[in-house]
Formats: structure tokens, sequence, C-alpha cells
């Protein structure tokens, strides 16, 4: 076996109930990988939000997702595609170490290298966790690409707070990565900010960056198909490959109750799964996180089972590639 020392296998592993050979679920498709079978590929869990500025258990959200995955099928009635003919596997989680934040840091770094050395064509999927795991995860991505990379951060805050007070949390991962100079403020592009939820400071650290930044109002006014194409022209531009992270709660409070931050008056669910459908589309785009929900929070799981649905679209538009 192609054994990985800093990632465990999943801890919940679950098979649908169905017993109709014309439906697949996911959790029947998208099964533990063997540490063998070439894969395309892979779901990675990184459960951790000890370093969550708000109150949290992002960190039960990898298990939350696989427990829904029984739940729903492989196939998209709107681009009628069907995911069970492509290779994704469950990879596990990355370890984090009980008390030691930087340390879990670390191991996120490390095991996602650890990853892509064992398997360098692998498109990661990853499910935090807070957002603080965006940092080292994107350092482990720029080395594996090693180029420059850009981002899409979908989210209601930019992420550029000082690591002066408190040190690394799901308020810095961005500010964490121009500060490493992994990505340059140039590359990053910021969609669905929210009024009230971030500060002009920290708006002018940002833009001063070279951040392009558009609001949750402006996608509402817009359309996020038109954002979208901005995003990914601005992102790509001079970059050797895009990487996306999806908070959720850039949504609206009513569809997503399971967030530690709830916004009023944010996106909607079609326009999130119509951003990653488009994202999922673009070649340039190679890597792929969703965080901060908190299962404990939830009720009847209904941000869990959005972020699911996000995920398993941004997986349509990857297969969709022409």
């Amino acid at each position: 076996m192609n054994k990985i020392s800093l990632i465990t296998p999943p801890e919940w592993v679950r098979t649908s109930r169905s017993y109709d050979p014309n439906e697949t679920k996911v959790s029947d498709w998208l099964s533990h990988w063997d540490g063998e079978e070439p894969i395309e590929m892979g779901f990675i869990g990184v459960p951790l939000s000890k370093t969550s500025i708000s109150h949290s258990g992002a960190s039960m959200t990898p298990n939350a997702l696989r427990e829904l995955f029984t739940a729903v099928t492989t196939y998209n009635i709107d681009y009628d595609v069907d995911l069970s003919g492509f290779k994704v596997r469950d990879l596990g989680d990355i370890q984090m170490h009980m008390t030691d934040l930087k340390k879990c840091h670390d191991n996120i770094e490390a095991g996602l290298n650890q990853i892509y050395e064992k398997l360098p064509h692998l498109f990661p999927l990853i499910a935090g966790g807070d957002h603080s795991i965006t940092c080292p995860s994107v350092k482990a991505f720029q080395k594996k690409i090693g180029g420059k990379v850009g981002m899409v951060q979908i989210d209601s805050h930019m992420d550029v707070r000082s690591l002066d007070y408190g040190g690394p949390t799901n308020g810095t991962p961005i500010r964490g990565l121009l500060e490493s100079n992994t990505v340059e403020g140039k590359h990053i592009v910021q969609v669905g900010l929210h009024s009230f939820a971030n500060s002009k400071l920290y708006r002018e650290y940002a833009v001063s960056h070279g951040i392009t930044q558009f609001t949750a109002r402006q996608v509402a006014r817009e359309g996020i198909d038109l954002i979208m194409d901005q995003a990914i022209e601005i992102a790509g531009n001079g970059t050797d490959a895009i990487y996306v992270t999806v908070d959720m709660d850039v949504l609206d409070q009513s569809y997503a109750p399971g967030v530690p931050a709830m916004v009023p008056a944010g996106m909607t669910s079609w326009q999130l799964l119509d951003a990653v459908y488009r994202l999922g589309k673009n070649r340039k785009v190679k890597g792929f996180d969703i965080v901060c929900i908190d299962p404990m929070q939830d009720q009847r799981k209904a941000t869990v089972r959005t972020a699911v649905h996000v995920l398993l679209t941004f997986l349509v538009g990857l297969v969709s590639r022409s």
C-alpha cells in the first residue's frame, strides 16, 4: 500500500442502502482510496477548527460531508453529467495535533506535500476545517505547481487580518499567503464580500496589495456569470494555476444556518453553484477547498447538504472540461 504518514483513513465510511442498480449514490462511488489504485481526484479532510475566531465545530465537517454522501446521487440533471465514471477517492484526513495550532498548520502543509509527491497529478478536493487551513494548503499547492498561483476566494470576509493579534486564524489565510510571498495580491480575486463583516483598514490593506474585490451586492446586481468571468481572467493572468477556496459563510443566512459567521443579504445557493461550476470548467483551476461549516449548529444539516452540492457541482464542471 502506498502509505502517506500524515494521513489517517476516513473515520466515517458508509455505503448506501439502495438496492436499485440503476442509481449510484455518492457514498458508493467516492470510496476510500486503497493506496494503490490510480486516481484523478482525491477528497482530503482537514479537521481543524481550534484556529477559528468564533466558536466553531468545523473540525467535524469532513465526516459530516461523508455522512451525507449516502443521501445524494452522482447524476446532475442540469448538465446531464453522471460523475460515477470518473476516478475520485477519499484519501482520509490530515492528522491534527491536539493542542499545538502551529503543528496543525505544519501537518497540513507537510501532509499535502506527501500526497503531491506520491500523486503528482492529483486534483485535490479539500474539506476543512476553518478557513485558516487555506494558507498551508496553498503553500503546498504552490510547491506542487512550481510556478505562480492565482486564487479565487468566494467569501463574505477578506481574511487579511493582522497576524499580530492572535496569530494564524480563520481570519488570516490571505494575509499569511501575501506575507509569505506565496501568492501575489494582483492574482487574488475575492467574490461575495459583505458589509459590516470587514474593516476599512483591512479593505485598504487588500486594495494596496492589488487584490480585486467584488461584493455580494455586486453579485446580485451584475450577475454571477459576468463576475466569475472577470475573476477567472484576473486570477489566471500570468499564473500557472488557479486555486479556488469557498467559505460557506458567503451564503445568505437563510441558505447557510450552520456557518459560524452568518450574514444577511449574502449570495444565494444558485449563485454559488453557478460560480463553482464555471470555475470547475476552467482548465487553469487545479485545486479546491471548502471551509467554515459548524455541523453542530446546522439545522437539519442544511448547510452541510448545500456544501455537498457545491462540491459535486464543482466536480461536474471539472469533468465537463473540453
